[in-house]
């Protein structure tokens, strides 16, 4: 493959104090083959709301910032000047990043990238070119979840961001684990795609929420998605309640002890998932009971859950992948809620039985004893850390030996 273009992706409300620091990161960067395409945006409303005014001048700020920056090459899109901004059908980072990528996918090549980033979020030097070398090894790759590390300063936030990472590597630990298709952590601030690959997607659906989830789900259902580049992005720990779920709505949610959209599942369950996608190919021929029939006849409007795609897929192969495609992210998400509900078991004790069962042999032995004990309200911070600095290094390991054993992709 030949030189690739590459545009960074940028949406930016209210984060003036960070676009200096931001511009730094990027001036960093030991590559400056990239162009960098920002959306700063907001409500058009807002200049007549006098709560969210402040934004509004902040925004104003930061178009500053960015059009006098002369060390980089950036595009700049106004949705947040008085009579620019979004009307209040349409808006928030969702759409600012699909008008972003909308843009790129108009103006670039078929084998351009698009890395994903946020303003408050640090980049290491080798980031973009860890990102292009990736697409350039492996061109037949649509996406790419990028590895992530929440900064912590051990001050009144750093048990919250602790407890909501240690959530995110438990479930994506799990899902590697049993080897499905739906394997990543969505954020907006860590994943990158190939301007062929946004196009055969559809491009990104600007939802109110989770708008980097239900994008990466479509790059799983057209094409695969990498995990592993040796570089780590890190992002900001900071309250934010620009959008429904997520890092900062969950903060927000643990400083008043609720934790229940952020729950650790039990792998008991991840278990049922696994045995209910290995049977896909069976289910061409057979009308077999799975271990989520009856989750996923709650969600089907059909008389039947498989008898439509066997009529429309006269296949195993493209069954198979329309069997994925109908147990997808998000309703294996919606599943182990659903069998949640009445689980008692506390998440701590989940943790130290997941933990015995599947990593007693690499875990440190005073770490583990720690856990028996463990509790996410009052256990020392320092444990807290260990305990996500394990599942850190143990979900780099596994990223990269997925990544490996998918068939040395990269050759």
């Amino acid at each position: 493959m030949g030189k690739l273009n590459v545009y960074i992706a940028l949406p930016v409300m209210n984060e003036s104090d960070n676009i200096s620091s931001l511009l730094e990161c990027l001036n960093d960067q030991n590559t400056d083959n990239f162009k960098v395409v920002v959306c700063v945006n907001q409500y058009d409303s807002w200049w007549n709301d006098k709560e969210k005014i402040k934004i509004c001048h902040d925004n104003q700020k930061s178009l500053k910032l960015l059009r006098d920056s002369k060390d980089l090459d950036i595009h700049v899109i106004d949705k947040c000047s008085p009579g620019m901004g979004w009307t209040d059908k349409k808006g928030g980072v969702g759409w600012a990043r699909k008008v972003i990528m909308d843009f790129v996918s108009d103006n670039a090549d078929v084998n351009d990238i698009i890395i994903s980033i946020d303003a408050d979020t640090y980049y290491p030097p080798d980031y973009i070119n860890s990102v292009v070398t990736f697409f350039k090894d492996n061109d037949s790759i649509s996406g790419l979840s990028i590895p992530y590390y929440h900064k912590t300063n051990f001050n009144s936030t750093s048990r919250l961001i602790l407890r909501y990472e240690i959530y995110m590597r438990y479930y994506l630990l799990n899902m590697i684990r049993i080897n499905n298709p739906y394997c990543f952590t969505a954020l907006g601030s860590a994943m990158a795609c190939s301007v062929r690959a946004y196009r055969k997607s559809g491009g990104l659906t600007p939802v109110i929420a989770g708008e980097d989830f239900y994008f990466l789900q479509k790059l799983v259902k057209t094409g695969e998605i990498g995990l592993w580049v040796p570089t780590v992005a890190y992002p900001s720990s900071r309250f934010s309640d620009r959008v429904t779920f997520g890092t900062g709505p969950a903060l927000i949610k643990g400083v008043d002890g609720d934790w229940s959209s952020y729950p650790h599942y039990h792998f008991s369950d991840f278990d049922k998932i696994e045995n209910t996608f290995s049977l896909f190919g069976e289910l061409f021929e057979n009308n077999i009971a799975t271990p989520m029939d009856y989750f996923l006849a709650g969600q089907s409007s059909s008389s039947g859950i498989w008898e439509p795609l066997r009529r429309n897929y006269k296949d195993t192969g493209n069954f198979i992948k329309a069997c994925c495609n109908k147990v997808d992210g998000l309703r294996i998400l919606q599943f182990l809620r659903k069998n949640h509900v009445n689980n008692t078991t506390p998440d701590e004790k989940i943790m130290a039985d997941y933990l015995q069962k599947f990593y007693e042999d690499n875990i440190d032995k005073y770490l583990l004893e720690e856990l028996v004990n463990l509790d996410y309200l009052k256990s020392d911070l320092r444990v807290l850390n260990e305990l996500r600095d394990f599942l850190f290094s143990e979900e780099l390991k596994i990223r990269e030996s997925r990544f490996t054993n998918l068939g040395n992709i990269n050759k």
